[in-house]
């Protein structure tokens, strides 16, 4: 019989802010994150453990490939194409130009390269802020973006079902894991539904990501822990603890897509959580070991 153990490791003891949207880069075998308030990109090395950074000039709260090199990110409240090389971000447009406290938060392009992102009220502590200011956005290939719905809370996690005929979509405040049928020819969605709704101890939904058998990771905020939820039976499937309280998001990456990596926050921690969490603000990696058992 086999049984699995979960290893956990930081990888990188970053002491993020708020570290948020891993992204795992094939080419150079490396993840991407960003460090929200400090407004910075970064990428870590995974083979030379070095980490490169770039810092913008507003709040920078995710951040995707390009399929033409470089990449994109949310800045403030613009889509921005990074040019890595010269460290410059090219504005390529601008939402909520009438709400001068929002920024973006949480986005990530779907199979057809719209880069969906929403936003929310510039928090006055972690989560306390004006509530549904926000709204859900796309920027489409050719640079025009739509505008999906308004009234949201804090904008977060997002994935496409393998099938992509599903969008999953977080508004953090609901405490809720949404459905919408998804159309990948037109990037329309509809008939919104909750999947999974979190109990008391699992705190806060924030980013989410979808494995190779199609059940969905969240990671939750002020829980320490991402859940692996299962969307077709609104079961909750696999805990997985951290030894930090404020994890916001993950990502599967490494060889094979075998690890997952996971960015939690610093702000927010009194000095005596600090002292209890020393690790919060790093990167995390979770290896599943199989462990085979002859008897």
């Amino acid at each position: 019989m086999t049984m699995s153990a979960i290893k956990i490791e930081c990888v990188l003891p970053g002491n993020c802010r708020l570290g948020e949207s891993p992204v795992w880069e094939e080419a150079s075998n490396s993840l991407l994150f960003v460090d929200i308030p400090a407004k910075r990109v970064c990428r870590w090395d995974s083979l030379s453990q070095r980490v490169q950074q770039m810092t913008v000039d507003a709040p920078v709260s995710s951040v995707a490939l390009r399929q033409s090199g470089g990449y994109v990110a949310t800045i403030g409240t613009k889509f921005c194409a990074l040019n890595w090389e010269d460290q410059s971000a090219i504005v390529l447009a601008t939402v909520d130009k009438d709400k001068k406290n929002n920024r973006f938060n949480d986005g990530k392009v779907d199979p057809a390269g719209r880069y969906f992102a929403g936003t929310m009220a510039e928090e006055t502590a972690p989560a306390v802020l004006e509530r549904h200011q926000g709204s859900l956005y796309s920027l489409f290939p050719d640079h025009h973006v739509e505008k999906y719905f308004d009234q949201v809370d804090i904008s977060n996690g997002l994935d496409w079902s393998l099938d992509h005929k599903i969008f999953y979509y977080i508004d953090s405040l609901s405490y809720s894991v949404d459905a919408f049928d998804y159309d990948l020819q037109t990037g329309k969605i509809s008939n919104r539904r909750s999947v999974y709704k979190l109990e008391k101890e699992e705190q806060i939904p924030d980013g989410m990501c979808i494995d190779a058998e199609g059940k969905l990771w969240v990671a939750c905020y002020n829980g320490g822990r991402v859940i692996r939820l299962d969307p077709q039976t609104g079961k909750r499937l696999q805990t997985v603890k951290l030894p930090v309280d404020k994890t916001t998001s993950c990502c599967f990456g490494g060889k094979d897509y075998s690890e997952m990596y996971v960015t939690c926050a610093r702000d927010g921690i009194d000095p005596e959580g600090l002292l209890r969490q020393p690790e919060a603000g790093g990167i995390f990696k979770v290896i599943w070991q199989f462990l085979f058992l002859y008897g």
